[in-house]
Parts: structure tokens; C-alpha cells; sequence
């Protein structure tokens, strides 16, 4: 069964078929910080995530890979960027992706 995705990302994903997926909604980890020190430096704690929709039979979700990661769903996937298949403009920046990677 061919599933359906939801884009719960800030921004539209385009896939290197031409196809485009508009963003619902984000999705976000939440973060705490200590104090930085003498160096600047801080630390950093993922929470819970947030904004995510009710699963749903046969539905992808399309998050950041740092949500899918903080997440223990299994209906959860990310933009594949780092694919050798991704579009990039002169500058290096991603057009399109070729697909969606899971954990």
C-alpha cells in the first residue's frame, strides 16, 4: 500500500520527481540549556516533542531528523538531505531530495 505523507516541517518539501509537499504544521523538540562558560560553550537537553498529529493508518510523517530521532514512533520520517541524489543550486543549497530516510 502506497502511503500518504503529512509535512510537519517549517517548509514546503520538494522531491526531485517534482512532486511538493506543503507543511501542515511543525513539529519541534523541546530544548533546555545550562549557563555558558568562561568559553561560550552550553550545554544542551532534548525534551519531549511537540506538534505532532495522531498517527494514522497508512500516514507518513514528514519531521526534521532531529524530531524523528527524539521520537520513539514508527511513523516517522525525515527529508533524505544527505542522499548523493539530492538537487543542490549553485550555491550548495538543497532543491529537491530524492525521498525520506526512517530510523
Amino acid at each position: 500500500m502506497k502511503a500518504k505523507f503529512r509535512n510537519f516541517t517549517p517548509h514546503a518539501i520538494n522531491l526531485n520527481d517534482g512532486t511538493v509537499i506543503e507543511s501542515e504544521g511543525v513539529a519541534r523538540v523541546a530544548a533546555s540549556f545550562t549557563k555558558f562558560d568562561e568559553n561560550r560553550i552550553c550545554s544542551q537537553e532534548f525534551g519531549e516533542v511537540e506538534g505532532l498529529p495522531e498517527k494514522e493508518e497508512g500516514v507518513l510523517i514528514i519531521v526534521s531528523s532531529l524530531v524523528m530521532q527524539a521520537s520513539d514512533r514508527d511513523d516517522l520520517v525525515a527529508p533524505a538531505t544527505g542522499h548523493p541524489e539530492c538537487i543542490r543550486d549553485e550555491k550548495g543549497r538543497i532543491v529537491s531530495v530524492p525521498g525520506f530516510v526512517r530510523k
